[in-house]
């Protein structure tokens, strides 16, 4: 089992997918902390690198969703870091297929990366040559191969899809017996063989009857897809695979016949809180360590997804929360409205006040003197009034 035939099942292609489209739809950025909060940096070469233009053929989605599919299917994403001039600065980052790459750690616990090249030649390169994306390890140093752990589970995947075909294919009948009467001589058996070839119900005779002579009698032996629970099975390793790769069955288009709206909507919530969460966090701090000098990350750069880009579409919900959150209501905020600017991708504000967090209002002291409408006391009929 590899990654070639994996991908040929439709529900590793659509989780596969999922992951890597979610990681790549949002915008990476390099920032730097600043006095002021933070800051995009942008007089920084590697912000471009990131953001805009990885190398001359890709664009920074293709590219994320190049090493995400390497990484998600094998473990390991590899990238060649160009670095150019006295500073190193990172100028290009090149993808390199797995296949090509084999890591061996040294005695001191250094990386030595060997890549092959198109011609067959082979070259070493150390780990500031390298940007290695690592999925989960066991050794730390190198991913576990995710394809080959779940090869059980998509292997019954090929299997039951390569069974359906060929019962389609057949008619939904694939083997049976014809019994005759009299003892069948070879020449005769040969004959009857090619008969059934050409004239057993299946393929373009579904349905249509066979007509024997000789007393032959035919039973088939197979099982109808409904003895066979194919469509159950199929839907269960379709739940397996999804599990294999921690990703819901509803963000592949295998819904759940009872869920609603509201569930539905509390999933793709699940699925970014789960699902993709992990994986920014991953490259986020990878990219820190394999593209940043110490020098850069004690200055205050560093790398970050938006993934608050993931909700452009439901601007009603974004609004209900930083109203919430700004203390909406005379209630207690526990966002400021930089904080808010922050995840809209603004700049910051200069107002002193944006940087505060939102208290609800007090209320203004009574007047000395002054009575409330409850202390007044009602007004006593007249005494005559109550006079018989």
């Amino acid at each position: 089992m590899n990654w070639d035939t994996a991908l040929e099942v439709s529900t590793v292609l659509a989780c596969t997918r999922v992951i890597a489209e979610g990681v790549s739809q949002v915008p990476f950025r390099l920032y730097r902390d600043v006095p002021a909060g933070r800051k995009a940096a942008t007089d920084h070469p590697l912000y471009r690198v990131l953001y805009r233009r990885p190398n001359p053929w890709q664009t920074s989605f293709e590219f994320r969703e190049t090493m995400l599919f390497h990484t998600i299917l094998t473990g390991n994403g590899y990238a060649f870091v160009n670095r150019v001039g006295r500073d190193r600065e990172v100028r290009e980052l090149i993808p390199i297929e797995p296949g090509r790459v084999r890591v061996e750690q040294q005695s001191d616990y250094s990386l030595v990366y060997w890549v092959t090249g198109r011609d067959g030649s082979r070259q070493d390169f150390g780990q500031d040559a390298i940007w290695h994306l690592r999925g989960p390890s066991w050794n730390s140093w190198i991913g576990l191969d995710a394809t080959r752990l779940a090869r059980n589970a998509i292997g019954l995947s090929i299997t039951l899809e390569e069974g359906q075909s060929d019962f389609q294919r057949n008619g939904a009948r694939t083997s049976g017996v014809l019994s005759v009467k009299d003892k069948l001589a070879p020449e005769k058996f040969t004959f009857l063989s090619a008969w059934m070839d050409q004239h057993l119900p299946g393929g373009e005779r579904a349905g249509k009857p066979m007509i024997a002579d000789m007393d032959a009698d035919y039973k088939s032996m197979s099982m109808t897809g409904v003895d066979q629970q194919l469509l159950e099975t199929r839907k269960h390793q379709i739940e397996e695979i999804c599990r294999e790769f921690r990703v819901m069955p509803i963000m592949i288009g295998q819904s759940d016949k009872a869920a609603t709206y509201a569930s539905a909507e509390q999933m793709f919530l699940a699925h970014v809180v789960h699902t993709l969460m992990p994986w920014y966090d991953r490259i986020e701090q990878s990219a820190d360590v394999n593209l940043l000098t110490d020098q850069e990350i004690k200055e205050g750069y560093y790398a970050k997804f938006t993934p608050n880009a993931l909700m452009r579409g439901a601007a009603k919900d974004r609004a209900e929360f930083y109203s919430k959150a700004l203390g909406s209501g005379g209630a207690k905020g526990w966002m400021t409205q930089n904080d808010v600017r922050a995840l809209e991708e603004l700049d910051k504000s200069d107002d002193p006040k944006a940087d505060e967090l939102p208290q609800p209002p007090v209320a203004s002291p009574a007047t000395p003197g002054s009575a409330k409408p409850d202390d007044v006391a009602p007004d006593k009929p007249d005494a005559k009034d109550d006079a018989p």
